[in-house]
């Protein structure tokens, strides 16, 4: 092998090994989406209907397309614009539209579904993308 043929596979092998440890940029989430839940139940005093539905919310944060899920209840703060009025925050992030599709029809969220909706009165949705910062 001459001086300029071993030069050359140096600095490939180097570059292939370096692209080889850093995350693919190309395919990184670029932005990300946004489901957030607000659960109203029909019996809102009720704590083993708020068991209930926790229960079920720990089951559907095992979908797995799911980046990142919270499950939450009302801080304490108080201010005019606040609603505090809900029983659970249902807040989860997918790296695409098409996750976020993906988990709607999983068998997973079906059963949610299925065997917990009896307790809500209703639910509001925001659904929101935008840049991964």
């Amino acid at each position: 092998m001459n001086e300029q043929s071993r030069r050359n596979f140096v600095k490939n092998s180097v570059a292939a090994g370096l692209s080889a440890s850093l995350p693919n940029v190309a395919t990184a989430p670029k932005e990300i989406f946004v489901h957030h839940v607000l659960f109203y139940l029909k019996n809102a005093r009720s704590e083993a209907d708020k068991a209930k539905l926790l229960e079920g919310l720990n089951k559907l944060a095992k979908c797995p397309t799911i980046k990142m899920v919270h499950i939450g209840t009302p801080a304490s703060t108080n201010r005019e614009v606040i609603d505090r009025n809900y029983a659970y925050s249902w807040l989860c992030f997918f790296d695409s539209p098409a996750d976020e599709e993906a988990y709607q029809k999983h068998p997973i969220h079906d059963d949610f579904r299925n065997n917990y909706s009896s307790l809500w009165e209703k639910v509001v949705i925001y659904d929101s993308i935008g840049p991964k910062r």
